[in-house]
């Protein structure tokens, strides 16, 4: 009883090895390789539960995600590769690819394994990116031809990657930029220039402002002159207007204007407190004050 019981027990945990053995698993995001003595006897991409020989097959997993693939990181810690563009120029381009397995079994065939898949892809990357770029000159990269550039190299890197079993479906220029040394050598020129061309417009502008000062001092010596040129002449008009109203006034009453402009001189010539006059008694300019006989009043 005991040993039927042993035999039934192995015999039991061989079929649960077995039935394990038999089955495998395809997750949404994989697609499998069923692999006999070396041999690829079934591709399977259909996600869910599946079957195979126990013990004389096994299983090798293929992603079917869209992967990435980076431009190494040069010495130094710049990111990206040192291309020379046609115009001689040293650029460090950060770049990336994307990429798809479209066909496990050639993958398979010429990988092997999912870790060396970068190790295999990333030289051909990286050939077609420096071979794209140092055709374009720095400005067709970093403005007018960007786009193209990138379509470019992701058309070559598709045409090489092919025989892999992959297909490339993007590649991205993340960033160009100058070499450390060379951008800290343009930033000094720059600044230099920069400094030039403010020195050059403070002159501009010392110039222009010396210009409109003198503009405006001319303005207004001419302003001056114009201004005391119509003053003597309105003077003059008034002198004239005021000979000619005492001539008419002489001329209706000649007595009483030698009365008022006698009045006028009086005022004039006794102004003050301490105003003193020497003239003879006889003078006519005290006429007004003698009386009717002659004699003077005091």
């Amino acid at each position: 009883m005991k040993a039927s019981a042993i035999v039934a027990a192995i015999v039991a945990a061989a079929a649960v090895i077995i039935g394990l053995s038999s089955v495998y698993t395809v997750d949404e995001t994989q697609q499998a390789l069923v692999i006999q003595f070396g041999d690829v006897k079934h591709q399977e991409r259909e996600p869910g539960l599946h079957f195979k020989l126990p013990f004389i097959q096994n299983v090798v997993y293929i992603d079917k995600r869209v992967l990435n693939l980076t431009s190494s990181r040069q010495i130094g810690g710049e990111g990206g590769q040192v291309i020379i563009t046609s115009d001689q120029k040293r650029l460090v381009v950060d770049a990336f690819a994307r990429y798809r397995i479209v066909d496990a079994l050639k993958f398979y065939q010429s990988v092997r394994d999912m870790r060396q898949a970068s190790d295999k892809l990333q030289p051909i990357f990286l050939s077609n990116l420096r071979n794209v770029l140092g055709e374009a000159t720095l400005e067709a990269l970093v403005r007018d031809e960007r786009a193209e550039l990138m379509q470019r190299i992701e058309e070559k890197f598709n045409q090489a990657a092919q025989e892999f079993g992959v297909e490339v479906v993007d590649v991205r220029i993340r960033q160009a930029d100058l070499p450390t040394e060379n951008s800290e050598a343009i930033y000094r020129r720059m600044r230099t220039e920069r400094e030039r061309e403010a020195a050059e417009f403070r002159a501009q502008g010392q110039e222009t402002a010396q210009r409109v000062r003198s503009r405006a001092d001319r303005d207004v010596t001419v302003l001056l002159a114009e201004a005391q040129r119509d003053a003597e002449r309105i003077r003059g008009e008034g002198d004239a207007e005021r000979n000619r109203t005492f001539a008419q006034a002489f001329g209706q009453d000649e007595d009483f204007f030698a009365f008022y402009r006698s009045m006028q001189a009086y005022r004039d010539g006794l102004k003050g407190d301490s105003t003193t006059l020497i003239l003879s008694p006889e003078s006519d300019f005290f006429q007004y004050f003698k009386d009717e006989e002659g004699q003077g009043r005091r």
